[in-house]
């Protein structure tokens, strides 16, 4: 697995991005973040893609069935304060990242697949 620069990824940024996916998820799940107008405990996190420098932490997210997707994003993207404040409590280390939320449509692409696969053995 490689950025987009080409690097490998260090395995300090898979532990750093699972450590803040499985806080994030806890905070959603408890709804501890208090993000106006959203429920929170329906949303999973499906992954965390850190930066090189560890200061930039990309969240990729999806509500509970992939319902009003793009709101939600929204939502967190303008609490996201509010969200990594409550991750400070959570997590140490020297530099809590910025956290950017990102709408995970690997599930849709992998059922695009999966249709394009049975309409081809028909």
């Amino acid at each position: 697995m490689a950025d987009r620069i080409g690097k490998p990824v260090s395995q300090r940024q898979l532990r750093v991005g699972e450590m803040i996916k499985q806080s994030l998820g806890m905070i959603f799940v408890r709804n501890e973040a208090k993000v106006p107008n959203l429920e929170t405990n329906t949303i999973t996190v499906t992954e965390v893609k850190m930066s090189q420098d560890l200061k930039i932490a990309k969240a990729y997210v999806l509500p509970l069935g992939g319902k009003d997707a793009d709101e939600a994003i929204i939502k967190l993207k303008e609490y996201s304060f509010l969200i990594r404040k409550v991750l400070s409590q959570k997590v140490i280390l020297k530099f809590l990242p910025k956290i950017l939320f990102a709408k995970d449509e690997s599930f849709e692409y992998a059922e695009k697949i999966e249709n394009l696969i049975k309409q081809t053995n028909k």
